[in-house]
């Protein structure tokens, strides 16, 4: 697993927060200083933020259970779409869909609707509906692709929920907080680092920033996959083998009645000095 640097952190830029006038103070603990009126985050704790957060989803995805990336905003979307791909998780970039996680089952319908109206196009029902017919279905297809395509695989409530901006996405944290999933995010310094249960203190609004952030997240989610599936691989030839020496073992009974055989941490970080980010030129973000 990538150890994040805080100088690669720096150049990305996600220690810019926003206006202090925007800012939430719950925030306090995660900001190093104000520069022209902007809060600049403490990257050295982003830093062991994300170590933290990491080793919490590599758990998760070697457990088996789908991480669920959420982000909306224009800078964020394409990323999180393209990152969450290569790992095969499910993501919703467009318009959160109200009920998506308190109302799965709901969501599911949806989705199988989806199926259905494939098996259609398929054995031929669709080219016996009327033109005007064809053309509704056709849009109703399309409008279920853009919401809910991404998590057509999702067949469960997922094992976590990954953010872009809280704030942003609040529906989506109170729905996850209802049903208890745990909240991973990247928290800026205008939203509630209260409501998240793995906190990343970074900048949400730049794309260098979130991609950033995407890239060491995903990177130990896939760690969790590879070790899942050497695990799998490793049972597989472990029955193999029991099934090989059980059969031995029955050719030896015949022969001879009497055959013996023998049976066969948490790590602490110190709160490192705040990163100085002299030289850095500022800029402020559109709250």
């Amino acid at each position: 697993m990538a150890k994040p640097e805080v100088n690669d952190l720096l150049k990305a830029g996600v220690h810019f927060g926003h206006l202090t006038r925007k800012w939430n103070p719950n925030m306090a603990p995660y900001i190093y200083m104000e520069r022209n009126g902007i809060h600049i985050i403490n990257l050295y704790k982003t830093a062991a933020k994300i170590e933290e957060t990491n080793e919490a989803l590599k758990k998760i995805a070697s457990s088996g259970r789908k991480i669920l990336f959420v982000a909306t905003k224009k800078q964020a979307k394409d990323i999180v779409a393209e990152k969450a791909k290569g790992i095969n998780m499910p993501y919703i970039t467009e318009r959160w869909p109200g009920g998506m996680l308190t109302n799965f089952v709901t969501i599911r319908k949806a989705v199988k609707k989806m199926g259905a109206i494939d098996r259609m196009k398929k054995d031929g029902t669709f080219e016996t509906l009327s033109k005007k017919e064809r053309l509704q279905v056709d849009r109703l297809r399309a409008k279920l692709e853009k919401n809910l395509g991404s998590i057509t695989d999702m067949t469960r409530l997922p094992g976590a929920i990954f953010i872009v901006d809280t704030t942003r996405e609040h529906i989506a944290v109170r729905e996850a907080q209802k049903l208890k999933i745990p909240i991973f995010a990247m928290v800026d310094t205008n939203s509630d680092p209260r409501d998240v249960d793995f906190v990343i203190p970074s900048n949400d609004d730049a794309s260098k920033s979130i991609e950033k952030i995407l890239s060491l997240v995903t990177e130990s989610v896939a760690e969790g996959l590879s070790e899942r599936k050497k695990d799998k691989e490793g049972v597989s030839d472990s029955d193999a083998t029991d099934m090989e020496a059980a059969a031995k073992q029955d050719d030896a009974d015949v022969a001879v009645p009497e055959v013996t055989a023998e049976n066969p941490t948490e790590e602490t970080k110190e709160e490192a000095p705040a990163a100085k980010a002299e030289g850095e030129e500022s800029t402020e973000k559109e709250a």
